[in-house]
């Protein structure tokens, strides 16, 4: 986005030409947004000064704070001046609190509801094998201006995809193990609305903001409340409405009860009736809007 500021940036990211990036920091930028493991490197062959760095921004904290990243963000932190200010961004509070990623941070929150209100909540009882048939049916009963599906495995996002294409509902995968080209071209045919459907993993899809989302599909159940949040969020951005619909076997109820219990939040039994979705007792389903 143009801010129309004289402020020159730059982005750190692997998969790219790292001579490029070198290139561009020769002229200084202001601002260096980056990867983990790419500021890691240019850090370590001493081409990215943070001895200037007076702020720095550690962006989905509540995930990149884990042992195996630790030193490097120990050591990102560390370059910078003495002073400097550091931020630790998330969209949720990992368990134990701020504390579990550093001791004595402030802690400011935006917002004074964990779930947005204007999301309903639903969920469809099938064998784990229906899965992908009930997917399908449901995709067809809701026909939705833009959906995100989500799924455990990224290795499982194209063959979802691949079911769905077979089936005339056009779709695109998006997951971690994409080129970086794929990846583009999935988000540009999603944002554009030439695909209506987008099958995710939930790494694959971290840190997407996109508006228009009408529906968020769970085919399968995250185990943690937090997850279910992070996904559908997704939905119902600014002042829009939306819909979260969870596949679940009836083992995997148990999460739904999760869900409602730690989000204060109300899932409603549905089923697929005629070609719609129907609540599964008959009765008009309670609209939380």
């Amino acid at each position: 986005m143009n801010a129309g500021l004289a402020i020159k940036s730059i982005l750190l990211v692997g998969g790219t030409s790292m001579d490029r990036q070198l290139e561009k920091l020769k002229k200084r930028p202001h601002i260096a947004i980056g990867t983990l493991g790419r500021v890691a490197d240019l850090l370590d062959m001493g081409k990215l000064k943070a001895r200037a760095a007076r702020t720095i921004v550690i962006d989905e904290a509540d995930r990149l704070w884990v042992p195996e990243n630790l030193e490097a963000l120990k050591a990102l932190i560390t370059a910078a001046p003495f002073g400097r200010q550091v931020i630790f961004a998330s969209a949720s509070l990992p368990e134990g609190g701020v504390d579990a990623i550093r001791p004595g941070l402030a802690l400011i929150q935006a917002g004074d509801e964990p779930v947005n209100q204007n999301i309903e909540h639903f969920y469809l009882v099938c064998e784990e094998r229906d899965k992908p048939e009930l997917l399908r049916k449901l995709l067809h009963a809701i026909k939705p201006e833009r959906a995100m599906i989500f799924v455990k495995q990224g290795g499982t996002v194209e063959d979802v995809a691949g079911r769905l294409e077979h089936h005339h509902i056009p779709s695109v995968a998006l997951h971690a193990a994409g080129d970086k080209f794929s990846r583009k071209q999935a988000m540009d045919d999603f944002r554009s609305g030439r695909v209506p459907v987008m099958v995710a993993s939930d790494v694959g899809a971290r840190g997407l903001d996109i508006l228009g989302v009408s529906h968020v599909i769970n085919m399968d159940a995250p185990s943690q409340s937090m997850a279910y949040l992070h996904r559908v969020g997704r939905s119902a951005r600014g002042m829009a409405h939306g819909q979260a619909v969870t596949l679940v076997t009836e083992q995997e109820l148990r999460l739904i009860r999760r869900y409602e219990g730690e989000l204060g939040i109300l899932v409603q039994a549905m089923r697929l009736r005629e070609g719609r979705m129907v609540p599964a007792d008959g009765e008009p389903h309670r609209d939380r809007r």
